[in-house]
This record gives C-alpha cells, sequence and structure tokens, in this order.
C-alpha cells in the first residue's frame, strides 16, 4: 500500500449497543482484547450480561475455525435482534476517559491504511493470524487501537473540533469497573469533520497501544486485492489522541515464564548480573526497582520472593547485543531482557506458550507461582524515547512499554459490509 503525506481519518457509521436491550453498559464493555488475560476474567465478563463484547473478541470452542464462525455468528444475531445498532449517519466519534486524576480525549474513527502511521514493536505472527482469522470471519472491528500524534495543543485543529464536541450532551456516558467515566459524542458536521481532515492532513501517528491490530488490518486489506483504496477494508478502527494536549500514561508490560523455575533463573545469572534479595512484598520491590540506575529487573517466584537484577557484565552486553542500532535501543531495559537473558543467558523461546506479557505486576506474580515459573518485572520506557526511535524506523522489543488509558472496547464497533461502514 503506498503511503500518503499525512493522516486519513474517516467517519462511519457506528453499531452501538441499544441501551434498552441490555443490562448497563459497563455490563457489556470489557478491556482490550490483551488485557483480558486469564479465563476467570473471561469468565466474569461473560456472566456479567449475556451481551458483554468479550463474546465477540475473544470466544471460545474447541475448534478455533468455529471460534471464529462464532464470533460471526454472534455479531449477525445481535445485530437482527437488535442488541447492536447502526447510528444513523456516519461520523467521527469524540470519546472521553476520566478517572484516577486522568482525563483523555480523542476521535474515534476509521484510519486510512496509507498513511503515516510508526510502529515500535514487533509483532508475534500467530496473534496477527488468530486476529484476522476473526476480523475477517466477522467482517468487522471490534475495538479501537490507540495511537498517539503531536497536534497544537488546546483551541487548534482536531483538538478544537474535540473540545467544542463536549460541550454538548453525550451520546453515551457509563462508568467501568476500574473506576474510569466514558463518554461518546458523534461529530457530523461537514465543516467540522473539515477541520479535522485539515489538521490531520499534516500529521503522523505513533501506535501507542494495537500493534497486532494495526498489522492485522494490513493483513485482511491485502487479503483483498480487488478492495481499491475506498473499500472499508482500507482502513481500520482506531483512537486518535493529541498527545500535545492530553499526554499518555506510560506503564510497564511484564513477563511470566512458565518452564523457567524461578530458583534456576536465577542460578543461570550468576556471573551475568549482580543479583540481591528484596523484602518480600511487591510494593517494596517494585520502588527498589524504579530507583536502580542504569539495567535492572525483578525476578521473582511468587509473592514472597523478589530478587533485583542489576550491573549487568559489559563484555555480555557487547556480545548478545547488535551493534547496529542506536545507543538508546542498545540500552532499552526490554532490548537486555530479550538479547542477552532470553536470547543468551536463558535460551527461552519467544513463543506465546513460553513467554506470557501480563499488564499488572500483580497478575505476573501470581501467574508465575501458579506454574512454578518466574515473573520478570518491568520498568516502563518514556514516550519520548519510543517516538524518537519509531521516528529513525527502528522497532523496540514487542511489549516493551504500555500506554494507556486504553479505550474501552464495547462503545463503539465498526462493521466491514455495506450496512454498517
Amino acid at each position: 500500500m503506498t503511503s500518503t503525506d499525512g493522516l486519513r481519518l474517516l467517519p462511519f457509521r457506528g453499531l452501538r449497543y441499544a441501551p434498552e436491550r441490555v443490562s448497563s453498559l459497563t455490563a457489556v464493555t470489557s478491556p482490550p482484547y490483551d488485557v483480558v488475560v486469564r479465563p476467570e476474567e473471561v469468565r466474569e465478563l461473560e456472566t456479567s450480561d449475556p451481551y458483554n463484547i468479550v463474546r465477540l473478541i475473544l470466544p471460545h470452542t474447541a475448534d478455533p475455525a468455529a471460534r471464529h464462525r462464532q464470533a460471526a455468528d454472534t455479531l449477525r444475531r445481535w445485530r437482527d435482534e437488535g442488541i447492536l445498532t447502526p447510528d444513523p449517519e456516519p461520523a467521527l466519534y469524540v470519546y472521553e476517559q476520566r478517572g484516577g486524576g486522568v482525563l483523555q480525549r480523542g476521535l474515534i474513527g476509521a484510519l486510512r491504511l496509507d498513511g503515516p502511521v510508526l510502529p515500535h514493536e514487533d509483532v508475534i505472527p500467530e496473534v496477527v493470524a488468530d486476529r484476522a482469522a476473526l476480523m475477517g470471519a466477522a467482517a468487522a472491528n471490534f475495538e479501537p487501537l490507540l495511537l498517539s500524534y503531536r497536534g497544537q495543543g488546546a483551541g487548534n485543529g482536531a483538538t478544537a473540533v474535540i473540545e467544542r464536541a463536549v460541550q454538548g450532551p453525550p451520546l453515551l456516558a457509563t462508568t467501568t469497573e476500574d473506576g474510569f467515566a466514558h463518554r461518546l459524542w458523534a461529530v457530523t458536521d461537514p465543516a467540522e469533520l473539515a477541520a479535522v481532515d485539515a489538521d490531520l492532513a499534516t500529521r503522523r501517528a505513533l501506535i501507542a497501544d494495537g500493534h497486532h491490530r494495526w498489522a492485522t488490518y494490513r493483513r485482511l486489506y491485502e487479503q483483498r486485492p480487488d478492495a481499491g483504496p475506498g473499500s472499508p477494508w482500507a482502513s481500520g478502527l482506531v483512537l486518535l489522541v493529541d498527545t500535545a494536549r492530553y499526554p499518555l500514561q506510560v506503564r510497564a508490560i511484564h513477563r511470566v515464564l512458565p518452564h523457567l523455575p524461578a530458583a534456576k533463573a536465577l542460578a543461570d545469572v550468576a556471573g551475568a548480573f549482580r543479583a540481591r534479595r528484596l523484602p518480600a512484598e511487591l510494593p517494596a520491590a517494585l520502588e527498589a526497582l524504579a530507583e536502580a540506575p542504569g539495567t535492572a529487573f525483578v525476578l521473582s517466584g511468587g509473592p514472597d520472593s523478589f530478587h533485583l537484577l542489576d550491573r549487568p557484565d559489559p563484555g555480555l552486553l557487547d556480545r548478545a547485543i547488535r551493534a547496529d542500532r542506536p545507543e538508546a535501543w542498545r540500552r532499552l531495559d526490554a532490548t537486555v531482557l530479550h538479547s542477552v537473558l532470553l536470547d543468551e543467558v536463558w535460551r527461552i523461546p519467544d513463543r506465546p506458550a513460553d513467554i506470557g506479557y501480563l499488564h499488572h505486576a500483580e497478575a505476573a506474580v501470581a501467574q508465575a507461582a501458579r506454574h512454578g515459573g518466574t515473573a520478570v518485572l518491568m520498568r516502563a520506557t518514556s514516550e519520548e524515547t519510543v517516538r524518537q526511535l519509531a521516528e529513525q524506523g527502528v522497532t523496540m522489543p514487542r511489549k516493551s512499554t504500555s500506554f494507556g488509558p486504553k479505550p474501552a472496547t464495547g462503545l463503539v464497533l465498526r462493521t466491514l459490509d455495506d450496512e454498517g461502514s
């Protein structure tokens, strides 16, 4: 797909829950598919309301092919029954999240895939294949990925459109289980849409969260050689946030190595890193990690076992980390973890069955204990470092950083057939 100079965010007819047909909007929403990682979390969402969106984003049957078809059939049935209904006309959607001292606003729309969108992480091919099978079967984008761009800040361009929209009554308002309040407005006025278009035509975006979904959008388009640039498949559902006005929150993503016992992990790093026992409390361990200079990680085999790894052997770093990358990339904790510890010291295969990625340290520690494995607790990388590397065309190790707050799934969907796009 040929790249264009700027971003094109297209209006679409959003597919939304009919409030009178569900117990509440809170009960049918979900975190993004890759945040809902434990089976008990899926079950809890499924039982909160029979129409919870998790039945579409994480359907489960014994046969994966049937799983994807089940999601497509469920979507079709919910549309036929009026559980999900299309809005009357195409719109861009202003989306607001507020909670814990954070206010984030952005625009949800269908972003053309040929625009300047910068990835900063590699993807796992198996995950892209699974998401492509799901979205292809359902002909739908179930949840927006999160993109950031540097705009003009308050009072100008797309951000001005957002701040005018929030003066009116929202289409919906709900508060999710995490305490965040969500509101949504539709922008349909041609002049406002034109103002957004003119502003974004000079911008480029960074993928903050959703590399696998972006890669999925591109694969779905490539699988349809007859789909032209005006096809619904030539764009994908995104939330676009101007971080000059609404800075994103940045958090770490932790690793769980289910097949590597913590005692072996510690024994294997002898001589390669300094290892120090920490107090048997997770908050104290995370505080020690945050204060550590240079490269550092916390290893845990359970809630009463924490060790700080730091001071890696310089010679080992030089041998294990490729020299043809910028120094900022070579110093990243995630680079050292993957190139040195996972590849060289522990020799852990880079497969979903061998490395789990969790957003919450408590969940990572609990999962490591459950499997008799090791949790590797990480620090976040700043948005500025991520952006600088992405602009140089340098990708970080996957799941290096988690940006947020992430959009709730289930507030607005996008279908790719004639009826909903």
